[in-house]
């Protein structure tokens, strides 16, 4: 590839699309292109396919141990990169540098952690009546598994799902949002240099023909799929229209709860940090606060009066708090949902406008909103904006705080603000979301599981439970006696 111009990753090799073409990033601070990847379309992930597929069998034949200790060796490397690895993801997506480089660091311990699974993965003997027969089970790879990932963050999301895939012995074939596709190729290529066989993992890039065939390909087994639900909605009935398998971590209208004797202070920074600390780029953002009555006008003005001191600018600058938002949709999609809330009766508290540095005049800023007034049923309160954007809705009590937490379609996170431990307990029971934060919010680690309910999700990611998604089990019969065992023979 020459200059800017970027290609796949396909069996060891960077290469061009079939078609030549290429597709154009923007840069999100400077609101102008920067940098030429490849536009895949089918035969690219057919190269892919291929690719992937004849790897299968030099990948399972190491030993899982093998496997384990090159996984971990090439976290070794992302982590030695992960300062340039932050900012090319920064340069495409806009978040914070600090926040893209910490996440690539900690990519080692998703690597470290499964490459250590590698080689617990166990069958079991299944005691029968008959002590003549030996019946066990065996744990295999799916096969081929496609990866498509969204632009909030880029290979940390990757990872969650290739890290388990490929300790169970998969082959991957990533395919990154069109917005964030550099880290991608910058991973593929330290798995190289780590000493993963060319071809277990394969990136193609491109935009939604791209992710369209790889869905669609017979010979992919398994889609991981992060993404909006619309888009989820059909990784799911394509996988099922040819029986193949899905993970689905989809979007989230996530309520953060602030009880009357909640820690105040404690409960304003994860408010603050649930929405804005990511410019409300992340699936788990804390977009609806829910405040007991009795403080909602106190929250309400200490809210505004934070959002007011946050300093956007730079994302590259390590003083900036907040950066610009991805993409030019998104820029409009907020403003747009903003104007809507108003039009629908919500108050802005604060924002709702564009808010570019003088330094950025063209960057995609768009400043820390807050909306009250808001009512549970309101367009702005049931749909994801994946901006900086809270709407602040009041409750009287625990059953009102539930019935408006669990009225939407979503149901990924939680937080809980209490000093009550029998009442966080009671809402961790009865909250429909696959992760509830007590007195904290936002956090998430390598061997915890992560994942949705409703219209969130399927499966889970992280932990244990996710190499599990990545294997299939075999039943194995043997009799060991040489008695003949024949039906049609009477015995006297």
């Amino acid at each position: 590839m020459k200059n800017d111009m970027n290609g796949h990753w396909i069996a060891g090799q960077e290469v061009a699309s079939l078609s030549s073409d290429y597709f154009e990033c923007e840069n999100p601070t400077l609101g102008r292109p920067e940098g030429h990847f490849a536009l895949g379309q089918a035969p690219d992930v057919d190269a892919a396919v291929a690719a992937a597929t004849t790897a299968l069998s030099v990948w399972n034949a190491l030993s899982p141990t093998r496997r384990g200790r090159l996984l971990m060796r090439w976290g070794d490397l992302i982590a030695a990169n992960a300062e340039r690895i932050g900012k090319l993801e920064t340069s495409q997506n806009g978040k914070l540098a600090n926040e893209m480089v910490l996440q690539a660091r900690s990519i080692m311990d998703w690597l470290y952690y499964y490459g250590g699974l590698a080689d617990k993965v166990e069958g079991r003997v299944i005691p029968l009546d008959r002590a003549s027969v030996l019946n066990y089970t065996l744990r295999e790879p799916l096969g081929v598994v496609g990866v498509i990932m969204p632009w909030n963050s880029p290979l940390m999301l990757a990872m969650m799902a290739m890290a388990p895939a490929l300790a169970a012995g998969n082959t991957v074939i990533l395919k990154p949002s069109e917005v964030t596709p550099a880290s991608a190729i910058e991973a593929a290529k330290l798995a190289e240099q780590a000493g993963i066989p060319s071809g277990v993992i394969n990136v193609v890039l491109g935009a939604r023909a791209a992710a369209e065939a790889l869905t669609d390909h017979p010979g992919v087994a398994k889609i991981a799929f992060t993404g909006g639900v619309e888009a989820g909605r059909a990784v799911a009935i394509a996988t099922a229209k040819r029986f193949a398998h899905a993970t689905l971590e989809l979007g989230g209208k996530s309520a953060n709860i602030v009880f009357p004797d909640a820690n105040l202070k404690q409960a304003e920074a994860g408010l603050l940090a649930g929405i804005f600390a990511a410019a409300g780029q992340t699936c788990v953002a804390g977009s609806r606060a829910l405040v007991h009555r009795s403080l909602h006008d106190q929250v309400v003005d200490i809210l505004v009066s934070r959002a007011k001191q946050i300093k956007i600018g730079d994302p590259l600058d390590p003083t900036t708090q907040m950066g610009p938002v991805a993409t030019r949709n998104q820029l409009q999609k907020n403003e747009g949902m903003v104007a809507k809330a108003v039009e629908e009766g919500a108050a802005l508290a604060f924002g709702g406008v564009r808010n570019n540095p003088a330094e950025f005049p063209n960057g995609f800023f768009f400043s820390p909103t807050i909306l009250t007034n808001v009512r549970p049923q309101d367009f702005i309160a049931q749909n994801e904006v994946f901006g900086p954007v809270l709407s602040i809705i009041p409750f009287d009590d625990d059953d009102e705080a539930i019935s408006i937490a669990n009225g939407t379609q979503f149901g990924l996170a939680a937080g809980v603000w209490t000093t009550n431990l029998q009442r966080a307990h009671r809402m961790a029971r009865r909250l429909q979301a696959g992760t509830v934060w007590i007195n904290m919010y936002r956090a998430m680690t390598f061997n915890s599981p992560f994942g949705g309910m409703k219209s969130s999700g399927i499966g889970r990611q992280n932990g244990i439970e996710a190499i599990d998604q990545y294997l299939q089990t075999k039943s194995v019969w043997c009799e060991l006696d040489e008695a003949i065992q024949d039906p049609f023979v009477l015995r006297t």
